[in-house]
């Protein structure tokens, strides 16, 4: 269930009242059922992945990416695999942790863990929006925004493209309302 969290601490727990505050920003939250699939199940339960089996994985949720192949044009799909063991993890993170914007939309189905989008909304506030397990969710292009795992550090979700070139983060500069604060009490 997504959680999205505003600024002044008020959250929303259900899907309508959350899409009424991000509709401002044009992003698309939607719920995607993961059958019944004991080998897909048993897949997602291990920490990571090999190629062979990420491949597994996203067969077994095509159908997904063929309705978006002919409803938006995306054509290239991959899934990504993060957990603490992870070399580096933090310093991978780093980059998407600031506020950025992408040239084409991000794209993300979650299958297992969670991870924290934010966003700058128009008015300049700043929401942040946790997505879990079946969860789909597509930040447009020039959404300015960040993201960050929970303290779980583990999620696997399908990253869908048009073009991954489009997909590189420009930094915008602004700053996160909580690094504001942080610096106004130092």
């Amino acid at each position: 269930m997504a959680i999205l969290k505003l600024e002044d601490g008020t959250i929303y727990t259900d899907l309508l009242s959350i899409g009424k505050e991000l509709a401002p920003l044009n992003i698309k939250l939607d719920y995607w059922v993961i059958e019944s699939n004991q080998e897909l199940h048993q897949k997602l339960a291990q920490a990571s992945l090999d190629d062979r089996e990420k491949e597994q994985v996203l067969q077994s949720l095509d159908k997904y990416f063929e309705q978006l192949k002919q409803t938006a044009g995306y054509q290239e799909r991959d899934l990504i695999v993060l957990h603490p063991g992870i070399p580096n993890l933090d310093e991978m993170l780093k980059k998407f942790d600031s506020i950025h914007i992408h040239a084409d939309d991000e794209v993300r189905y979650i299958i297992e863990g969670e991870g924290i989008f934010g966003f700058v909304r128009p008015d300049g506030s700043q929401v942040e929006l946790t997505v879990q397990p079946q969860e789909y969710i597509n930040v447009p292009a020039g959404c300015e925004h960040w993201f960050y795992l929970t303290p779980t550090r583990r999620i696997k979700a399908v990253r869908y493209f048009i073009g991954k070139e489009g997909w590189v983060p420009e930094y915008t500069g602004t700053q996160k309302v909580k690094e504001q604060k942080a610096k106004v009490k130092a």
